[in-house]
């Protein structure tokens, strides 16, 4: 918006003034990807039209328009910090987006929020979070491979759940088994115990809706797997997103298959695209 240009008072009466490892030990193997701060766009939203232009037939003038103040924005509100290329990639009937951000390219610190479409002429709004979150050593990728360790940039759906602990409560498929069990130090030397407590299979690379120990990779099996959002051990993952136990506690009583939930996840300027 353009800065007003300074008023000058003309003489008279004096005006007042105002004055953002060793990971996955033997389940590694078998998922051949781990599933394992500073700071991002808050929880906003914004008009999927809050930047046309005002004004039109009818319209008494440019003095008119600035009289009565910009009009006010209408349709449904988008995500503010989403680019074009990631809004189009949510599906139409998806409801429930977890919107992951990285600091940048190479950080592995990030913050998460979820948002909801309920109404879609109503349009996105901020449900839970900012939460934080940790993603992979070296960053993220548009093209992530097998040891990397970068986190795949892009929406992705969130079709079953899992873990080592029984379910908190879930609509998803959960799948509890000692096959989630994890020992051993994260990279910064941190206990990688309970990082498997509670896991939500990210849809890179695999089945979805199967089981997050299904070990097929429609990709093949260079262009890695075993993408999760798991309990956060204190440091960066493999190429997982790690969030604190009670937020995926939380997140696994939120999620709604109905609603077709997905993750959109990537660093800023991949997410500004």
């Amino acid at each position: 918006m353009p800065v007003p240009e300074p008023v000058v008072p003309r003489p008279g009466p004096r005006a007042s003034r105002r004055p953002t490892y060793t990971v996955c030990a033997a389940l590694l193997l078998l998922l051949t990807g781990c599933a394992a701060a500073g700071t991002a766009p808050g929880p906003t939203a914004v008009r999927a039209d809050a930047h046309a232009p005002t004004g039109g037939v009818g319209a008494a003038g440019p003095g008119a328009a600035a009289a009565r103040g910009p009009a006010a924005p209408t349709g449904p509100l988008e995500i503010r910090m989403l680019g074009q290329t990631a809004r189009s990639a949510i599906p139409a009937e998806s409801r429930q987006a977890l919107v992951v951000t990285g600091n940048s390219p190479h950080s592995s610190e990030a913050t998460a929020v979820l948002y909801t479409r309920d109404d879609p002429t109503v349009g996105w709004q901020p449900a839970a979070g900012p939460w934080p979150a940790h993603n992979a050593l070296h960053g993220w990728t548009d093209e992530h491979r097998v040891n990397d360790l970068r986190t795949p940039i892009g929406v992705y759906g969130l079709t079953a759940a899992g873990g080592l602990l029984e379910a908190p409560g879930t609509e998803l498929p959960y799948v509890q088994s000692p096959a989630f069990t994890v020992s051993g130090e994260g990279f910064d030397g941190e206990s990688l115990e309970g990082s498997f407590d509670y896991v939500i299979a990210i849809d890179y690379n695999r089945v979805p809706g199967a089981s997050p120990l299904d070990p097929t990779r429609p990709l093949g099996e260079e262009r890695g797997g075993g993408i999760w959002l798991h309990v956060d051990h204190g440091g960066p993952t493999q190429g997982c997103i790690s969030l604190p136990e009670d937020r995926m506690e939380e997140l696994l009583r939120i999620l709604d298959p109905a609603k077709v939930p997905v993750i959109v996840m990537g660093d800023v300027a991949a997410l500004t695209r």
